[in-house]
């Protein structure tokens, strides 16, 4: 299969693929197509929606058939071969590591043969690209962590985790914007609040951004809740080149 490659998907969407593996060269041509696809903001195009290695646009067959909106997948590959290279957003989050905010990091160290600080170290040292967003408002999956530091999930999954808790699983690591199930190994939580319904734009940040951790203290992060609680916290984001 030559990629692109645009499929149908259902009666109102169409797939367009763009490869067969989950790697940041993919993932920048999807982010490129994606931002495309929203700016011409084409009448009958409903919703874009960008994956590790994919995107769907759905479109409303009342407004466009099925030919039309596949060359217009077309015109739009076009114009995102030849977009200009974006700046790339770090959103720094802040994260206290261990204790009752990330019970499993003693876990994750020993199953490393590592001490705790040490899996801070690494978890922390690195921005990590955010290669789609799903399973939960805000809940963002992130690529390019360090293999040292993976390790399986539970064998039995928690019925309920607190909001905003950092976990593994397997060479994955993520951001629980809510309380929700979860079977990943817990290392922290953040007081930042990724998913706020309320707000116009509710989630903070978008595929193709990355998400930088960064460890604070107890202190600091009950320092940072109550700034957010009184609506004077912005989290802290970076360029990356």
């Amino acid at each position: 299969m030559e990629y692109p490659y645009i499929m149908t998907a259902g009666d109102s969407a169409v797939v367009v693929e763009f490869g067969n593996e989950i790697s940041p060269e993919i993932n920048e041509k999807v982010k490129a197509f994606y931002e495309v696809v929203k700016s011409v903001n084409k009448p009958g195009i409903v919703d874009v929606i960008p994956t590790f290695r994919s995107v769907l646009i759905h479109y409303n067959p009342r407004v466009m058939r099925y030919s039309q909106v596949v060359d217009a997948a077309k015109d739009f590959l076009k114009l995102s071969k030849n977009a200009a290279s974006v700046t790339k957003r770090v959103f720094q989050i802040p994260v206290c590591y261990g204790g009752h905010y990330g019970p499993d990091l003693k876990d994750v160290a020993e199953h490393a043969g590592m001490s705790e600080e040490e899996v801070i170290s690494i978890h922390a040292r690195k921005p990590y690209l955010i290669y789609m967003l799903g399973f939960l408002p805000g809940f963002a999956y992130l690529g390019g962590m360090d293999k040292r530091i993976a390790m399986p999930r539970l064998p039995d999954p928690r019925a309920k985790i607190a909001a905003r808790s950092v976990g593994i699983a397997g060479e994955q690591t993520g951001l629980y914007p809510m309380e929700s199930p979860a079977g990943w190994r817990l290392i922290g939580r953040t007081p930042v609040r990724p998913y706020e319904p309320q707000k116009k734009n509710p989630i903070l940040y978008e595929a193709g951004d990355y998400i930088e951790f960064i460890p604070i203290d107890e202190q600091e992060y009950t320092r940072i809740e109550m700034l957010i609680e009184a609506g004077t916290y912005e989290c802290p984001v970076r360029e990356l080149r």
